[in-house]
């Protein structure tokens, strides 16, 4: 009950969001930031101690006398663990949205995204470069202008500025003008 009070207050509370001055009004906050900052962190730092550690453990796993197959294994695994995972875990996270504002007097929006380096990165776009995917996509709600951006709809404190953002409410299924 104490929660469904809090969401309840929180909906439909009139105080106005967080403002930030050049950005404009938050409108999203996303609920995994720390994780996906904390996992490419943990993802970035174990492949930095593999590339300090791969030396010692060549020269004392003597890996070096070994066939020329086993090293190629060796390396592999070890490559795969040390680049391809840092490198996915970006590809898949790049796009997920920490921050989303939206300025009212020119109808555009910022969103704040991770980059490679774990630095936040700013994307301005304006409602109508907007483009909803025609499939489904796992990783990607929209695209703004050719960026693949993930945001979870529930978040939007204001249902109505997911259905801005989204062009939701600039379409509808049913004119009543046409119907009469």
């Amino acid at each position: 009950v104490a929660s469904f009070q809090g969401v309840a207050v929180r909906s439909l509370s009139t105080s106005s969001p967080h403002d930030h001055p050049e950005h404009g009004r938050l409108v999203y906050k996303g609920n995994l930031a720390k994780t996906v900052l904390g996992v490419k962190f943990f993802s970035y730092s174990t492949s930095i101690f593999n590339l300090f550690m791969m030396p010692y453990i060549m020269l004392k796993s003597g890996i070096g006398v070994e066939s020329l197959l086993v090293q190629a294994a060796f390396y592999g695994l070890i490559g795969v663990f040390t680049f391809v995972t840092p490198v996915t875990l970006h590809i898949l996270t790049k796009g997920y949205v920490i921050r989303l504002y939206y300025k009212d007097e020119v109808d555009t929006y910022t969103a704040i995204t991770y980059n490679a380096i774990l630095a936040e990165k700013v994307t301005v776009f304006h409602q109508k470069d907007v483009k909803i995917p025609d499939i489904t996509k796992m990783f990607t709600t929209f695209y703004a202008k050719t960026k693949s951006m993930l945001v979870n709809p529930t978040l939007f404190p204001n249902p109505q500025d997911y259905n801005h953002l989204m062009g939701y409410d600039k379409s509808s299924f049913f004119k009543f003008e046409e119907l009469e």
